[in-house]
């Protein structure tokens, strides 16, 4: 199983820059980030410095969207940075929630996700792309280009066309139920439109807190480091909801239920573990979506992933223990899963 580690781009970028060589030098083979600009600080020109400071890990955002920058602009800023480093990125696309609402738009379309998917792995890969009737390529992209593209999803349709037509599928929590669910609904479609479902890369992105032991005292103060994430992934769920509703059998039920105590979300909070919008989340659904306790813990539930289809944990490292998980991760978790 492969690892990364995901962070925001908060000032200073020095300090992303230094914990994405810390993971490096801890086994992890991907940098992601997120992809907000107005809530964050531009990630790809901090790409370009954590490349230049690595020698392996590949980077790229979880998740940019078709909607903030035009698809030859993201495809050509992909295929510049892969042109200096040797092809060390990937592309990860979703529908842009964060990055669309702060600035006063509506998360894209799937139809305009795919329609963007397909142009920006074609211009990134040194291939020609029709952008609505005008045929561009890159004349100085080399012949050994490539830029894979990852989408994450959780609705139905959106499950469907990951397996159809991205190169790899982000499911942003790490309950093992939901896991199997997903992954079979991705490597299904795969199926279906004749692909081969191995080629389809899963890769699972959720907060984990190591802990020295399993005491009450310990993953209380854990949860509560990693209890903002239910708060983001019930944005998404409260999307499908109002599309599929809630007894039509389209959406898990396991992951309906949890969001009806939610109120509303502040998104100046986002992804932060203080946000104060995600007390509605239980402390059941921190312990399904997130990885947190010992050691072992942590173990267990990543063998199981990696038993349903998981080639990528992605951690979230949104709390106040950055270092000391990526050092424990490094010394004794991923040596302990990958033995």
């Amino acid at each position: 199983m492969d690892f990364g580690l995901v962070l925001q781009t908060d000032p200073p970028a020095s300090r992303v820059i230094s914990l994405m060589k810390r993971a490096e030098r801890n086994g992890f083979r991907y940098g992601w980030t997120f992809d907000s600009a107005v809530l964050w600080q531009e990630p790809f020109v901090i790409y370009s410095q954590i490349l230049a400071n690595t020698s392996k890990l590949t980077v790229g955002p979880m998740v940019t969207n078709p909607g903030t920058r035009t698809w030859e602009v993201t495809a050509s800023t992909f295929a510049t940075l892969n042109d200096m480093f040797g092809n060390r990125t990937v592309c990860g696309i979703g529908r842009g929630d964060s990055a669309m609402r702060v600035a006063g738009r509506k998360p894209n379309t799937l139809a305009r996700i795919s329609e963007a998917m397909k142009v920006i792995r074609a211009l990134g890969s040194g291939q020609e792309a029709d952008l609505g009737g005008t045929v561009i390529r890159f004349p100085w992209a080399g012949p050994d280009a490539r830029l894979p593209v990852w989408m994450a999803a959780y609705g139905p349709k959106a499950l469907k066309m990951t397996g159809e037509e991205a190169d790899g599928f982000i499911l942003q929590l790490a309950d093992l139920y939901l896991t199997e669910y997903m992954v079979k609904a991705v490597k299904d479609a795969a199926r279906a439109a004749g692909r081969d479902p191995a080629e389809v890369k899963i890769c699972v992105a959720a907060p984990a807190y190591v802990t020295d032991d399993d005491s009450p005292e310990a993953l209380a103060h854990a949860r509560e480091q990693c209890r903002w994430f239910g708060g983001m992934v019930g944005n998404h769920v409260a999307d499908l909801v109002s599309k599929y509703g809630t007894d039509g059998g389209m959406v898990p039920q396991e992951l309906t239920d949890y969001i009806k105590a939610r109120e509303g979300y502040d998104y100046s909070h986002h992804g932060r573990a203080d946000n104060p919008d995600t007390q509605f989340v239980p402390d059941e659904i921190v312990d399904r979506f997130c990885l947190v306790g010992p050691v072992e813990r942590h173990v267990e539930k990543l063998r199981a992933l990696r038993e349903l289809g998981v080639d990528q944990f992605a951690l979230y490292d949104m709390h106040d223990a950055q270092e000391s998980v990526v050092d424990t991760y490094g010394s004794k978790v991923i040596p302990a899963v990958n033995v």
